[in-house]
């Protein structure tokens, strides 16, 4: 393997996000501190999962697009983590898939057909 990690490490990371989570709980004072913890987790655990569910070549073209299209970019990564959270993925996504993958997420174009008279 490199360096990716496996099942023991995710769930590492998912005891580590309930101990902060019962932690916010009993916590209360340093609750943006705690909010922020959670969401520094959730995305270190988002990445953990597109780095299992993804090849290289994939995950490059999904940074392309998160590039010029942040907010696109974040759909496309959701549902790939939704897709690997379901055990949809047979194998890993490799570029090709995710050129289907973003065509099919793509928002419809919006065309204007300007008519003069």
């Amino acid at each position: 393997m490199s360096g990716q990690p496996d099942d023991d490490e995710l769930e590492e990371l998912r005891e580590k996000k309930m101990e902060q989570l019962k932690e916010q709980k009993q916590g209360g004072g340093a609750d943006e501190e705690a909010m922020e913890a959670q969401r520094q987790q959730a995305e270190a655990q988002k990445k953990a999962m597109l780095r299992k569910a993804l090849t290289d070549g994939a995950r490059q073209r999904l940074n392309s697009v998160k590039m010029s299209k942040p907010e696109f970019g974040e759909k496309v990564e959701q549902q790939v983590v939704a897709l690997a959270q379901s055990g949809r993925i047979q194998g890993k996504i490799d570029e090709e898939k995710m050129k289907a993958l973003l065509q099919e997420l793509k928002p419809d174009s919006q065309d204007f057909n300007i008519k003069r008279r």
